[in-house]
């Protein structure tokens, strides 16, 4: 079973110059060399989040609402376009080639169609660091799940990009197709509006489900591994199995106490 879809087979998906000029193999030996300074970047973040945080205990909250809908606008456009690109090749995959070798292919890597959004979707997991900078300015409310969920985010994306592993297809596009509704949520929660509540509980499902789907996709791998199909590691293979329990328990965690019981709403993914 081939995991690599031949490039003459995507040639109807209509890639655009920009994506077919975008060098994936010099983007891959640049993360094979670097991939390890997302645990510089991460280490920053973190320490950078609670300076600014300690920092602002003496100061009054910016209201930053129009910088806040620009940029949660920015990152809900990025999302989107990331989305229905990664989509294209993922129906035309699963329609022709079936689920297997959509979790199993590596053309998400390489392809011209994919190959650059997939780039982008790292770069964005450092992007999204941006998010926690405004909840400390405006002084919200900063959950562990919330600065946790981009930290681990970030170092296991990276990870798995330089040796190009198994189920890469489906983290994007279910990442940048949650990420487009969550976005969009917050740049009309920054704008002004006052969007139903039940709104934010589908988000936060649609994110317990992300995370499940994750999980099966796992032991799928898991089993093809042994079939010396899917290209993947256990090291891989641990640390996506302790990203995404942390992260389903966290969730769920959050779900029960902000929707489930009588508390107030906290502020955070």
């Amino acid at each position: 079973m081939e995991q690599i879809v031949d490039p003459s087979e995507l040639q109807s998906l209509g890639e655009y110059d920009f994506e077919k000029n975008f060098n994936d193999r010099e983007a891959r030996e640049w993360m094979r060399e670097n991939w390890h300074k997302s645990l510089y970047l991460a280490a920053a973040y973190v320490i950078l989040i609670f300076g600014i945080q300690h920092f602002m205990k003496g100061l009054r909250a910016y209201s930053l609402r129009p910088s806040l809908t620009l940029w949660s606008l920015s990152l809900a456009l990025l999302s989107a376009a990331g989305a229905c690109r990664l989509w294209k090749l993922m129906i035309f995959i699963l329609s022709t080639k079936g689920f297997k070798q959509s979790v199993c292919s590596q053309s998400f890597y390489i392809h011209p169609i994919s190959k650059l959004w997939t780039y982008i979707f790292l770069l964005s997991k450092v992007l999204e660091l941006g998010d926690t900078v405004f909840i400390v300015l405006r002084k919200k409310k900063l959950i562990f799940l919330h600065w946790y969920h981009h930290t681990t985010t970030l170092l296991v994306t990276w990870y798995a990009y330089n040796d190009m592993m198994a189920g890469g297809g489906w983290l994007g596009v279910l990442n940048y197709s949650v990420h487009a509704i969550m976005y969009s949520y917050y740049a009309m929660r920054a704008a002004g509006f006052q969007l139903s509540r039940l709104i934010a509980i589908t988000i936060t499902l649609i994110q317990m489900l992300q995370m499940l789907t994750y999980a099966v996709i796992n032991i799928f791998v898991v089993y093809w591994k042994e079939d010396k199909v899917c290209h993947t590691t256990w090291t891989m293979l641990f640390l996506s199995f302790i990203m995404i329990t942390s992260l389903l328990v966290l969730f769920c965690n959050y779900f029960f106490k902000t929707y489930l019981r009588n508390t107030p709403k906290s502020k955070g993914e």
